[in-house]
């Protein structure tokens, strides 16, 4: 029979994280462990993780949630369960737990070694290319980042912007250009929703000139008509984030894109209901001609891990993904994830810490 527990962790930041929401000097983490009495020893291993002002399933009743999900599993007596099943048994409003049971089937299926999937990233045979990220803060603190990132050899880099006056983002952005070219350094910048519609235009062509890969989700998310004009008209690509979280359905899903025809939309399994999800989100961009990239939401290396390894079922072509969050905690999940240059590594035959 198969039994569902949790446990949890407070992330704690290597520095005091600013985001458009205020600052962040902690994450919290729940981990799904998911057994099979007839092999004790391994435990499938899932990480819900719901973000502040962010996530549809964050608030004071989580804790609450987490307990009666594993309760009402073990009540169940499953002698099977896949990932497959996942999505039914959680139900709608708790994206991240459903993320987590996904990859905590998936985990036990494969052994509980933390090995999802048999792609040649879980394999350790191929890396993933990753963004390097920038975030907010004063200048300085930026300025540091951005040399730090290119100092790391990373071909792309990625900087939350909105924060700070918009001449002094421009100013580091043309600090960055001065450094490094567009056919050395891919720029991606994250408005967080700062920019206001009226606004939008004039700054977009701004930012035009330092020729970015791409602008995320530069007006706040409901505003499709606002957010469709801008990218029939935006000389600089328009991706898609908070506009696709809490759209379930695939008949909305599919109508989003037809609406909008963004140039490129960004995944983050734990806020888009997980692993499937995040396929068929994939499958109807590919149907349109829409570019994707896959990106963890501030996770352990637990959900980094789920996130990469599902992002490695997919040949990205050298496509920078956004997977570069693992190194933002001093008491992360011990796990053996590696970043060099700009890409990341798994290595299947590392140690893994079991969070308790």
């Amino acid at each position: 029979m198969l039994r569902l527990s949790f446990s949890r962790r407070a992330l704690r930041f290597n520095f005091t994280a600013r985001t458009s929401r205020g600052a962040l000097a902690e994450h919290v983490a729940w981990y799904l462990h998911l057994t099979d009495e007839a092999t004790p020893t391994a435990v499938g291993l899932g990480e819900a993780a719901p973000l502040a002002g962010l996530s549809p399933d964050y608030g004071p009743e989580f804790p609450v949630a987490i307990a009666q999900l594993c309760d009402r599993f073990n009540a169940g007596a499953f002698a099977t369960f896949t990932a497959a099943d996942a999505p039914a048994f959680v139900g709608s409003g708790w994206p991240s737990l459903v993320f987590a049971l996904e990859t905590a089937a998936l985990d036990l299926a494969g052994g509980g070694r933390r090995q999802l999937y048999a792609n040649a990233f879980s394999r350790g045979e191929a890396a993933l290319p990753i963004n390097g990220l920038v975030w907010m803060g004063d200048a300085a603190f930026m300025r540091e980042q951005i040399q730090q990132k290119l100092a790391a050899g990373y071909s792309c880099l990625k900087l939350k912007i909105g924060s700070l006056d918009f001449a002094t983002e421009l100013a580091l952005l043309a600090e960055i250009r001065a450094v490094a070219g567009p056919d050395r350094l891919m720029l991606r910048v994250d408005a967080n929703g700062a920019f206001a519609p009226a606004d939008a235009p004039a700054k977009l062509a701004q930012l035009a000139a330092f020729h970015l890969h791409s602008i995320e989700q530069p007006i706040a998310a409901g505003q499709l008509v606002a957010l469709a004009a801008l990218c029939r008209t935006s000389p600089v690509p328009i991706a898609l984030d908070e506009e696709l979280i809490g759209v379930t359905a695939p008949a909305r899903q599919a109508a989003l894109l037809d609406e909008v025809q963004p140039p490129f939309i960004v995944l983050k399994p734990t806020l888009l209901s997980g692993h499937a999800a995040t396929r068929r989100w994939i499958a109807l961009a590919r149907e349109r001609g829409i570019g994707w990239w896959i990106t963890s939401a501030l996770e352990s290396n637990v959900g980094l891990n789920a996130v990469a390894q599902l992002t490695g079922e997919y040949d990205v072509h050298g496509f920078a993904q956004g997977l570069g969050t693992g190194q933002l905690y001093h008491n992360n999940v011990a796990a053996p994830l590696l970043i060099s240059g700009g890409m990341l590594r798994y290595a299947p035959a590392g140690a893994w810490e079991l969070p308790d």
